[in-house]
């Protein structure tokens, strides 16, 4: 166990700086950008689901909640919020860059999201036609980083937050191989197999960035293939569905609209499966 222990700890020791350095650039293109990209989506009109699912892609800590309060107020329409949700990286891109993915991976991931999302939206506006305009007052866009106000505080805050995180899953899936072994753990955790893309869609929908660590940890580790990974990448939203529901009082149309992400991230994964050599 104390091996166990000291290999999760180096494991996660080791991308500690570079997750710092990461979160400090996003940070700053957060600080310097997110007013310029809300004003973009705001008059991106009918182009919506294009600029949303491009934009949405940007590693920026509060835009898909600002693109909830934004569809809630009907200034941006659903098939524009679903391409952001669909195209945001939450803390997938940190992770892999700072764990040294290779950049073609990366690119293919974040390229697959913003082509999934962008294809989404538009279908999804063709066919939805809001008719009320609604008015929301005195919602939330940040999750109680200090985002707007301390650039360097708020980088050791989604650090310290985003290692403790993989420090736990390194351990537990440590603990796992060392129990169970590779191929069982595999098995157990359906990998390559047609069920996979559900499951890990279920977990993208976690209103946390522990989701998306979960997974892309996951992935660096083998555990899961890059689709599956994929799949529930895109249903993770951060904490943009709690705004949702926290926000939108018709309880109906948010289960809907995360219906709606589950099943895009999981038919999208089948997809990807079935394509084979794609990735």
């Amino acid at each position: 166990m104390i091996d166990i222990i000291l290999d999760s700890l180096l494991d996660t020791l080791k991308i500690l700086p570079f997750l710092f350095i990461t979160f400090l650039a996003i940070e700053l293109i957060e600080h310097k950008f997110s007013e310029k990209t809300e004003k973009l989506i705001k008059k991106s009109g009918k182009t919506g689901p294009i600029v949303g699912g491009v934009l949405g892609a940007i590693p920026q800590c509060g835009f898909s909640v600002a693109a909830t309060n934004l569809y809630i107020t009907r200034i941006i329409s659903l098939g524009t919020l679903i391409s952001i949700y669909l195209s945001t990286s939450d803390e997938m891109l940190p992770v892999l860059l700072s764990s040294g993915a290779k950049f073609n991976i990366i690119f293919k991931i974040v390229l697959i999201k913003i082509v999934i999302g962008i294809i989404a939206g538009i279908v999804i506006d063709s066919i939805y036609h809001p008719k009320k305009k609604k008015h929301i007052h005195d919602i939330c866009e940040h999750d109680h980083c200090d985002c707007e106000h301390n650039i360097l505080k708020s980088s050791i805050i989604h650090t310290l937050k985003t290692i403790i995180f993989i420090l736990i899953v390194n351990f537990i899936l440590n603990v796992a191989f060392n129990s169970l072994g590779e191929n069982v753990l595999s098995k157990l955790l359906l990998k390559d197999t047609f069920v996979s893309p559900f499951i890990s869609s279920l977990i993208g929908l976690i209103p946390n960035c522990g989701a998306s660590i979960m997974l892309t940890t996951m992935y660096l580790n083998n555990t899961i293939t890059l689709n599956t990974c994929i799949s529930g990448l895109l249903t993770g939203t951060g904490i943009a569905i709690a705004v949702l529901f926290k926000s939108n009082k018709n309880i109906k149309e948010n289960i809907s609209i995360i219906i709606l992400i589950y099943l895009i991230g999981s038919i999208s994964g089948l997809l990807l499966n079935l394509l084979g050599g794609l990735l």
